[in-house]
């Protein structure tokens, strides 16, 4: 079971689940989670090989959504950013009964070409023998600003090691950035929402979303790159909010 953090009245109102990007973690969406739980109760995870939750020998995206399938309690709304949201996807289509409204955060049923082995091999290189985050991250090289701060949020400075399981990380990187042939489609309402300065999400990638996801809807936030939620946390639980509350 993967760990998770629970933000809200656990009443009888309606549930939502946040599924994180790679190198994230639940505490990562506290401000979206806390917003987002004035109406609802919110239930954001640490997904497998990521936080406080188990570290296992695979990472696939069938693997993700199983281990998401585990925590939810009968039908919820899913929310899911890059990594995450391709877990979503998955769980959207494969075990429908399990989701009933889908957000996607800046990602499609796409496999992309980058790979995401610049930051592993930073982390990999810091020496963890540090008493603070601001040493660790004076040896942080090589990496796009502010990822490194995003990154530390992920060092255990008293266990001296990273909340992330590297080296399958690194050997899964494939299926990764790539994404599983789906024969299921999912019926449900579905919302891509993209970064406005993002790239993520082109026009070429709109035929597959159709396909599998029939009454998908699509908007961006302008501003807003890959991490539109961190950049633009008004206006994207705002967006969430408005679609979550749709009849």
């Amino acid at each position: 079971m993967l760990n998770f953090v629970v933000h809200g009245d656990p009443t009888d109102r309606p549930k939502l689940l946040i599924a994180h990007g790679l190198f994230g973690s639940a505490r990562n969406w506290g401000v979206i989670a806390k917003r987002l739980s004035a109406d609802r109760q919110v239930i954001a995870v640490d997904m497998r090989n990521h936080g406080s939750s188990p570290w296992f020998e695979t990472h696939s995206y069938r693997d993700l959504a199983d281990d998401l399938a585990e925590v939810i309690d009968g039908p919820c709304d899913v929310l899911g950013h890059s990594m995450g949201g391709k877990a979503a996807m998955v769980l959207a289509c494969e075990k429908p009964s399990k989701v009933k409204k889908l957000v996607v955060a800046d990602i499609a049923p796409v496999g992309y070409t980058h790979t995401q082995m610049g930051p592993i091999d930073a982390m990999r290189k810091v020496d963890l023998d540090v008493e603070s985050r601001a040493e660790a991250k004076a040896q942080l090289a090589g990496l796009e600003p502010g990822v490194d701060d995003f990154l530390l949020q992920s060092l255990d400075l008293k266990a001296k090691k990273w909340r992330l399981n590297l080296d399958v990380l690194a050997g899964e990187m494939e299926k990764i950035i790539g994404f599983p042939q789906l024969e299921t489609v999912f019926l449900g309402p579905a919302l891509f929402l993209s970064g406005g300065n993002s790239d993520y999400v082109k026009s070429d990638y709109r035929s597959e979303m159709k396909r599998l996801f029939p009454d998908a809807k699509f908007a961006k936030i302008p501003g807003a790159g890959h991490w539109l939620h961190a950049e633009k946390p008004r206006e994207f639980a705002a967006a969430v909010a408005a679609f979550l509350d749709m009849d």
